[in-house]
C-alpha cells in the first residue's frame, strides 16, 4: 500500500476533506519563504482538526532552531519535515522524528545525500533543484529512485491524478507527498482534484 500525505494545507475544510479521502498524513508548510506558509496559532488550529491516527508533519527549511523549537511546541507535530541544508544533527535536535527532503533536480549529486541522514525517518525525494523549495511541481527522473536504501523513500515534486499512478508503479515509494498537484492555488485546494489523486494512487 502507498501511503499519502498532502502537504501546504492552509485551510480546515481542505484538512477536513483531506482526511475524510483517507490521507495518512497532512503538511503543514511552517517555513516563511514560502507561499504556503501558516504561521504556528494558525498551524495549531489546523492540527486541532485532525483526528487520530493521521499523522501531522510541520516543514522547515533552514529555520531558525528557536522557531522550530516554537513550531514544535505550539503546534504539537508527529514529525518534522526539512528542505534545506540542515545537517542530520541539526534535524535531529528538536527531539521530533523527521524526515529530510533530497533535491533531485540537482542530477546525479543528489544521490550521494541520501545516506547523509542515517538519523532520517524517512527521506522525501523532491523534484526541485538545490536550494530551492518544495511545492515546485518540477519532476525527476523516476527511474532514479533508489531501492536499496533501508530507510522508506517518498516520492514528491510534480506528481499529480494524471501522473501518481505511473509514478508509484515506475519509482515503487514507501508513500507519495502532493502539494501543488491539488491545488488551484498555492495552499488553496480543491476538492475535485484531491479527490482524484486519492482515487489514481488506489
Amino acid at each position: 500500500m502507498t501511503r499519502i500525505k498532502f502537504c501546504g494545507l492552509t485551510r480546515i475544510d481542505d484538512v477536513q476533506l483531506a482526511v475524510r479521502l483517507g490521507v495518512d498524513a497532512i503538511g503543514l508548510v511552517m517555513t516563511r519563504r514560502s507561499k504556503r506558509f501558516v504561521d504556528p496559532l494558525a498551524a495549531a488550529r489546523l492540527r486541532d482538526a485532525v483526528p487520530p491516527y493521521v499523522s501531522v508533519v510541520a516543514l522547515v527549511m533552514d529555520d531558525e532552531p528557536a522557531f522550530i523549537d516554537e513550531v514544535v511546541r505550539v503546534v504539537r507535530p508527529d514529525m518534522l519535515q526539512f528542505h534545506g541544508t540542515e545537517t542530520d544533527a541539526q534535524c535531529a535536535a528538536h527531539g521530533v522524528r523527521y524526515t529530510k527532503a533530497i533535491a533531485m533536480g540537482e542530477g546525479a549529486p543528489a544521490l550521494a545525500r541520501l545516506h547523509l541522514f542515517p538519523g532520517a525517518a524517512g527521506l522525501l525525494l523532491d523534484g526541485h533543484g538545490l536550494g530551492e523549495q518544495g511545492g515546485s511541481g518540477q519532476r525527476f527522473d523516476w527511474s532514479t529512485m533508489p531501492q536499496d536504501l533501508a530507510q522508506p523513500l517518498i516520492l514528491a515534486g510534480g506528481l499529480d491524478a494524471d501522473n501518481v499512478a505511473d509514478a508509484i508503479r515506475i519509482a515503487r515509494p514507501w508513500a507519495v507527498d502532493v502539494s501543488s498537484g491539488i491545488e488551484v492555488s498555492p495552499g488553496i485546494k480543491e476538492a475535485a482534484k484531491m479527490e482524484r489523486f486519492m482515487s489514481a494512487v488506489r
